[in-house]
């Protein structure tokens, strides 16, 4: 006999349970999904969530798959292999801040889902396109997503402490020159420095930074994976 759905209540779908999953992120951050949780929000039990998602580090994957889908990959073009770099980045970069702590569910994942594996397909032929080599390509865009990741991370731990970002800036100045100067004269010397730039400068000098690196220095492999 086939099963009956209660009247009025909508099929629980993968495409509801991960649309319910990243609205807690957008609301209550990260640490507050759980399978438990989206259940809760969905009127229904956890067993009915892992007919769609195997357990909750598969439910990460989705949501981060979710969360670049509509992000466009540019056409790589040789002369501009940097700048669709950095502004991949840093669309990234604002998907994630907009889901606090998101960025966390990458360190604990192979990001294999497909819309993952687009975004770094895309990022790879823009570095070839650059006249990378392979291996500086592939090393590249592992070593950028760590960036962004954890500068996304840490801006979501940084929110979650200082409701005030002038506020929590004016705190860490103060603890700074509270410091002896005697022991520490090059921090009380160069403290504007320091404490300089906005949040987009310090992100786009990092990516700048990165891609100079990978762009000149030539890769070590002592070990390669079966």
């Amino acid at each position: 006999m086939p099963s009956r759905r209660t009247p009025g209540r909508d099929a629980i779908t993968l495409d509801r349970i991960v649309d319910t999953a990243l609205a807690l992120v957008r609301t209550e951050g990260y640490e507050a999904v759980s399978m438990r949780r989206v259940a809760t929000a969905l009127d229904t039990g956890p067993a009915s969530l892992y007919a769609h998602v195997a357990n909750k580090r598969d439910l990460d994957q989705e949501m981060l798959g979710r969360l670049v889908r509509d992000l466009p990959v540019p056409a790589p073009d040789p002369d501009r292999w940097r700048e669709q770099v950095i502004e991949l980045s840093r669309q990234m970069r604002d998907l994630y801040v907009g889901h606090p702590g998101l960025a966390r569910a990458v360190f604990a994942v192979v990001p294999t889902h497909p819309d993952l594996v687009r975004m770094s397909e895309g990022m790879l032929a823009i570095m070839l396109a650059g006249r990378l080599s392979p291996q500086s390509a592939a090393w590249g865009i592992d070593l950028l997503a760590l960036y962004i990741t954890g500068y996304c991370y840490e801006q979501s731990l940084w929110v979650a402490q200082y409701a005030d970002a002038k506020d929590s800036l004016d705190d860490l100045r103060e603890r700074f020159e509270a410091l002896p100067a005697e022991d520490f004269p090059l921090t009380h010397q160069h403290l504007d420095e320091l404490m300089s730039g906005e949040e987009g400068d310090r992100f786009d000098y990092g990516i700048a930074c990165i891609l100079q690196g990978i762009s000149t220095v030539t890769p070590q492999v002592t070990t390669r994976l079966a």
